[in-house]
Formats: structure tokens, C-alpha cells, sequence
């Protein structure tokens, strides 16, 4: 089955939402190019935003070839002269113009004797072609002979509604069937990161080809951040070890659900026999020192486990794997997860009973399958209790069940 962010990925400009500043400025850069006096232009957002494919978009519109290289594949100075310096003397083939993409610069090595950014730089200065980079977060030090050289192009982070448009656009041709609410809060809960919620929507309604709000709640809510499934795309699709490093650093799940959402993704992700036996070693020797710092209290291990479950895994794999995988959690999390929202749900209805009657909310919580009786049997009681309790209509259903 094609992805979602394949499938719709933007064709025109009017398929771009929220970005119509920084698409004219791109559009004159590139129409301008032979008169402009820096010769790239360094687009930064947040993920999701739409930078690549707005390039994509303009290629077709200005009818340029869009050569894309990612920049955590070509990190030092012999890739990039290879790669990009031979496609900024090249002409296109097929095309009027070219228009050379350098994708995830965060990927590149600032350290000189890597010599990434100087020789980026240096082809800058030198191409006959529109270079455009994009990058999430363009202010670290190590870029900043990169901002001088180049014009700078912000994305702005997409409002809800902005995603809410394209999702609701994809269940109409998808015959996805949703209400209206629902489909808002998987919007709000993206963290402004439209390719996570269109992913988020495929998860949801693969199978019924439905979005309800008991399937929405299966999602933990989005660290605005980061979220788990983020997190795994870092390490599992990257060989940069710098960018795996980093994968968990804002992600709420703790360390032994971190261990379990990698232990059920692997096999799916790492189809060689090679690779996967490596991933699952660097995995285990995780596992033993997790055991260790509880066992003997060696806190010093924690930096040990986090570089064998990021950088370790991610170095597993000669190659990236191209194929999509629809990262789950395991059934074990899934169980805890549902048993912990009963149990929160029957917590407030106890309290809120134990308040009224001046009892302890431990004793309620035993009398709460005889409220639920009263709920399934006798509505004007139920009404009374309701009413008297200033019960919600979530906790209202939940004891009717």
C-alpha cells in the first residue's frame, strides 16, 4: 500500500499550506538567480512544514530537474565534491534548468577535518545552478559561515487548522469516514508536523477505513517536540550516528517502554538476517545493563544503553531500508495503556463520589460495579446521580458500560 505522504505529497502550489511568504521568495530567488549575489538559499522550518516539497512543487512549475542529495549520506569532503560538486557543473538532461537540493543539512559535520560545510560552502560560491538547503534549526554555531553565504527563507510551523484542511482532503478521497472533532485533535495533537499527522491518519484508519475518537485516544498525546514514533524513524532510517544519538532525547516514554517499542519494531524494520541479529545484540547488551543500574544502582550504564539503542542500532544496517513500516507498540503496552485509562476513569467517578458521601475513595471503587447497575437499569436514578455529582458525559457512558 503507497503512503499517504507519497500518494498526496503536494503537486501544485495550492496544495502548500501556510508558506505563501517564503514560496514567493523562493519563486524570485530561483527566476532571479543569474542576478542574486548569494548564489543558495538556506530554507529552515520545523519537520513536517513543507520545505522539500515546496522545492519539488517549483521544480515542476519553473519545469527545472530537482537533484536531491541528503546530506547525512554525503558527510565529508570527498562525498559531497563527488556528488554535489559534479551535478553543479553538469547540465540537465531533460529540463530547462536544474535546481540542486540539499536536503537535512543538520546532517553535516561541522568539524574541519571532515571538511562537510567548507566544501559545501566552496561549490556554493561556484555553481551555476540555484542551490536550496533546507534545515531544521539554522543557528547552531557551526552554520554560521553557511548563513552568511546564503539567503535565509523561514517556514513557518503549520497551525492545526492548516493540517486539519489536508487531512480532511485525504479522508474525502480515501473515503475515510470521521467526525469532524476527532479529525481536529489528531491535527492539534501533530506538534505543527503535517507529514506525522498524515502518517497518524494512514495508522488509525488502515484497517476500518474509519477515524474514531476510541482509535485516537490509542495514540499517547504528541510531545510537541518529539513523539516515540519520530524517535524510531531517527534510528532506524539514518546510518549518522549523531542524528540516532539524539532520538530520544525529548520523547516521554521511559526507558523500559523505549526498550519494548524497539524490541516489536525490529523485526518489522530490519528485514536482513545480518542486520537484525546485530540490531537484537546491541539490544540485549541494553537490556543487561538496564538490569545492572536497578540491580546495583550503577547509574553511570545510562549513557552506555542510550548509545546501543540509538547509534548502535542505527550502525546495525549497512544501508537505509527504503520501505515503509507502520510502527506499532507492543501488545503488553497496549494492555498496561487501556487498563490504566479504566482504572483513571473509575479513580474520578470514585472521588467524586467519596466527596459527597464523606467515604474513602478505596471503599467507592469497590461499590462501583453496583453504580454501574443503577446506570444500565434505572435512568431517572442515574439522572439524579449525574446530576448531583456533575458527572461528564465520558464518565456518565463509561458506568453505563
Amino acid at each position: 500500500m503507497l503512503p499517504f505522504i507519497k500518494k498526496y505529497q503536494p503537486k501544485t502550489l495550492s496544495d502548500i499550506k501556510g508558506q505563501d511568504a517564503a514560496i514567493n521568495q523562493l519563486k524570485y530567488f530561483i527566476s532571479n538567480f543569474k542576478k542574486q549575489n548569494k548564489k543558495a538559499c538556506l530554507i529552515y522550518g520545523p519537520s513536517g512544514c513543507g520545505k522539500t516539497s515546496s522545492i519539488y512543487v517549483l521544480g515542476k512549475e519553473f519545469n527545472y530537474e530537482v537533484y536531491e542529495i541528503n546530506a547525512s549520506d554525503v558527510r565529508n569532503k570527498e562525498q559531497i565534491d563527488e556528488k554535489v560538486g559534479s551535478a553543479v557543473y553538469q547540465k540537465s538532461l531533460f529540463s530547462q534548468g536544474k535546481i540542486i537540493l540539499i536536503d537535512e543539512v543538520d546532517g553535516l559535520s561541522g568539524t574541519k577535518d571532515r571538511g562537510g560545510l567548507p566544501a559545501i560552502i566552496k561549490i556554493l560560491q561556484e555553481t551555476a545552478f540555484p542551490i536550496i538547503l533546507t534545515i531544521q534549526n539554522p543557528w547552531d554555531n557551526k552554520f554560521s559561515s553557511l548563513r552568511s553565504k546564503t539567503q535565509m527563507t523561514e517556514f513557518q510551523p503549520l497551525t492545526y487548522l492548516a493540517i486539519y484542511e489536508v487531512l480532511k482532503d485525504i479522508c474525502k478521497k480515501e473515503n475515510i469516514v470521521f467526525q469532524e472533532d476527532v479529525l481536529k485533535s489528531l491535527a492539534r495533537r501533530s506538534g505543527n508536523d503535517c507529514r506525522a499527522a498524515i502518517n497518524d491518519l494512514q495508522t488509525l484508519s488502515f484497517e476500518t477505513k474509519e477515524l474514531t475518537k476510541e482509535s485516537l485516544e490509542e495514540l499517547s498525546q504528541r510531545n510537541k517536540e518529539d513523539t516515540i514514533i519520530n524517535a524510531l524513524l531517527k534510528i532506524f532510517k539514518t546510518t549518522d550516528p549523531k542524528i540516532a544519538l539524539t532520538a530520544f532525547e525529548n520523547v516521554r516514554e521511559d526507558l523500559d517502554e523505549q526498550l519494548l517499542w524497539l524490541d516489536e519494531n525490529l523485526p518489522k524494520e530490519y528485514t536482513k538476517p545480518k542486520d537484525l541479529a546485530q540490531a537484537y545484540d546491541k539490544l540485549s547488551k541494553a537490556d543487561v545493563f538496564n538490569r545492572r543500574i536497578r540491580r546495583w544502582q550503577h547509574w553511570r550504564f545510562l549513557v552506555y544503553i542510550n548509545e546501543l539503542i540509538t547509534a548502535g542500532i542505527a550502525l546495525s544496517k549497512d544501508e537505509k531500508y527504503k520501505h515503509m513500516v507502520q510502527y506499532k507498540p507492543t501488545g503488553k503496552l497496549l494492555k498496561i495503556w487501556w487498563a490504566n485509562q479504566k482504572l483513571a476513569k473509575k479513580k474520578a467517578i470514585a472521588q467524586k463520589i467519596a466527596e459527597k458521601t464523606h467515604a474513602s475513595t478505596k471503599e467507592i471503587i469497590k461499590d462501583i460495579p453496583y453504580y454501574q447497575i443503577i446506570f444500565q437499569k434505572n435512568r431517572q436514578m442515574a439522572k439524579e446521580i449525574t446530576e448531583e455529582l456533575e458527572l461528564s458525559a465520558e464518565e456518565v457512558e463509561w458506568l453505563r458500560k
